[in-house]
Parts: C-alpha cells; sequence; structure tokens
C-alpha cells in the first residue's frame, strides 16, 4: 500500500474507505513496476507535482524515486522538459528538488551552445506534426528568432533528452494530463511513434493523478480509445 499521508488521514479513514482504497489502488498502479519501471513513474509523478505547483509532493516523489534507482541524469530529464514546457520558476523550483534529494550529482562541464540553421525549425516542425500547426507557422512569420528558440527547445526535450525518446515522449504526456491540456493528443502520437505501447502510455498519465487527480486521466484516456470509438489513430 502507498505510504501517501493521505492514507493516514483520520477524516478521510473515518468517512470514506471507498475513496482511500480506490486512492490506494491508484497508487499502486503508480508505485510498482509495470509497463513502466517504478523509478521513472516517480520521476513523472514528481514533474507532474512541479506543474500543479505541488512541491511537497513533488520532492516525496523524487526522493522515493532516487530511493529506486533513479539517477542525477535521469531527473535532469525532468528539468529540461520543466523549463521548456512550464518555464522558469518551476524549472527552479525542480532543480532545488534536484540538488536535496541526490548526495553528488556529478554535473558534467557546460556545453557550447547549439545554433539553428537556416530553415530547421520549418524543417523539424513538419516532420514531426506532419504540417505546420497555426500558433508555430505565425511564430515563424512573425518571430523566426523566437521560431528558432522553439525549436531549439524541442530538440531539447525530445531529441537530446537523456532519456529515451519514449520515456521523453511519455514525461511529456504526464505534464500535459496533469494540466489537462488538449496538446496531449500530439504527444499520445509522439510516444506511440518513439515505440511505447498504450498500456504505457496509459500508465504515464495516471502519474499525473496524485497531484491533479482522476481528472488528469479523463483528459487522455479517451484518446486511447479504438480509432472507430473516436481514439487516435495509430
Amino acid at each position: 500500500m502507498t505510504k501517501s499521508p493521505l492514507m493516514a488521514n483520520a477524516l478521510l479513514n473515518g468517512h470514506a474507505p471507498y475513496t482511500l482504497a480506490g486512492y490506494a489502488a491508484f497508487r499502486s498502479v503508480i508505485d510498482a513496476d509495470g509497463a513502466v519501471p517504478a523509478h521513472m513513474k516517480a520521476l513523472f509523478a514528481s514533474v507532474a507535482a512541479i506543474d500543479r505547483r505541488h512541491l511537497v509532493l513533488a520532492r516525496r516523489e523524487l526522493a522515493r524515486g532516487v530511493g529506486l534507482g533513479l539517477t542525477p541524469t535521469e531527473a535532469t530529464a525532468g528539468l529540461i522538459v520543466l523549463t521548456s514546457l512550464r518555464g522558469e520558476a518551476a524549472a527552479a523550483d525542480f532543480a532545488s528538488i534536484v540538488e536535496e534529494c541526490f548526495d553528488d550529482l556529478a554535473v558534467p562541464e557546460a556545453q557550447a551552445l547549439p545554433v539553428a540553421g537556416e530553415g530547421e525549425a520549418k524543417a523539424n516542425f513538419t516532420a514531426y506534426f506532419g504540417t505546420i500547426p497555426s500558433p508555430l507557422a505565425q511564430l515563424l512569420r512573425l518571430s523566426p528568432k523566437a521560431a528558432d528558440a522553439y525549436y531549439l527547445m524541442r530538440r531539447g526535450s525530445i531529441d537530446a533528452n537523456p532519456l529515451s525518446p519514449k520515456y521523453g515522449e511519455l514525461l511529456l504526456l504526464t505534464i500535459l494530463a496533469a494540466s489537462y491540456s488538449p496538446m496531449a493528443a500530439t504527444h499520445v502520437r509522439g510516444a506511440r511513434n518513439a515505440g511505447a505501447t498504450d498500456e504505457e502510455i496509459a500508465e504515464a498519465v495516471l502519474c499525473a493523478v496524485p497531484a491533479a487527480g482522476v481528472a488528469a486521466w479523463m483528459a487522455v484516456g479517451a484518446m486511447l480509445a479504438p480509432p472507430e470509438e473516436g481514439g487516435i489513430a495509430r
């Protein structure tokens, strides 16, 4: 059973056994090895908690992941994705938690910053999305330098992420599920294209439940239905 403090709440124990039983069952999926290894699910849950600004939960989940064998390099993937997807404050909060949870980060030497070449951003957007989404088309038109910036950060989150492309996509998807974002559909496709099974996608989305509730699943679950039932086609 999960060690979540919620399970020891006197009011819930006295009034809501069904609620606690359901929560414990959700946590049994999140906390154990399954389609996705438990240490990766702890990372996903921690980053989802940062997205919702639940720092105590984020710290507890990351510490749990470290206990399960999560490495500093793997944890850095969360920092990379948060920098791109949620900005400076969220990334800084997560960086502080990472520093707290690891005794030795073994930080590598700084690398030279890459520069986007002419046309790279447009080519990347087209290759990934199949067509250039309207917001990115307008970014290319109105602020090409910002479009290059978005492209570079996408490369960092997906192509140059220290996780495999599959787990990088699943991490992105967990954050988007936590915020009930319609952009989750893009990363359901991305995760599948990177080799993720629907069972792996489901477990990643469930990692958002501790921070964002069952609504996180409801925001994404229908996308995994068979296409004839309205889901996203493979």
